[in-house]
């Protein structure tokens, strides 16, 4: 009994339109990689499919498989550490809210940039610093 090739092929389509979609359209990191795992197993499901369809003798399509696999396992603990490190910094693992991180690409961009953090110290400087005596009074309470 031999499976026919169109069924691996649709199944392994289907879940990279699933991944692809997930990449695109959702928002948190961890979401996008699992996505990302996701397409990479749809990759690895062609693989092997027509290594057994071709009937290949070196077994090319497993051995890719046995490498795509082992890049995935390298990409999802970097991927994760990546995410947990920005997470630590930001509180947030939005891929919208990674988009501040980038490096400015025009002089207009880095002068407003500056601009904006001269204004968050100004402020900071202007706020009520609290009296050691208020101080004093709460740690007593």
């Amino acid at each position: 009994m031999h499976l026919h090739l169109a069924y691996p092929a649709v199944l392994a389509a289907l879940l990279f339109c699933v991944g692809l979609y997930g990449v695109l359209a959702r928002r948190n990191a961890i979401l996008v990689l699992m996505s990302v795992e996701l397409m990479l197993n749809a990759v690895n499901l062609n693989l092997v499919a027509f290594d057994v369809w071709l009937r290949d003798s070196l077994h090319a399509g497993q051995a890719l498989t046995l490498f795509v696999i082992a890049i995935a396992a390298a990409e999802i603990g970097i991927g994760l550490a990546i995410v947990l490190a920005v997470y630590r910094n930001r509180g947030t693992s939005a891929v919208d809210a990674l988009r501040d991180t980038a490096e400015p690409t025009t002089e207009h961009e880095a002068r407003a940039q500056e601009e904006q953090m001269q204004a968050e110290q100004a402020q900071a400087s202007r706020a009520p610093q609290p009296s050691p005596q208020s101080q004093k009074t709460e740690a007593t309470a």
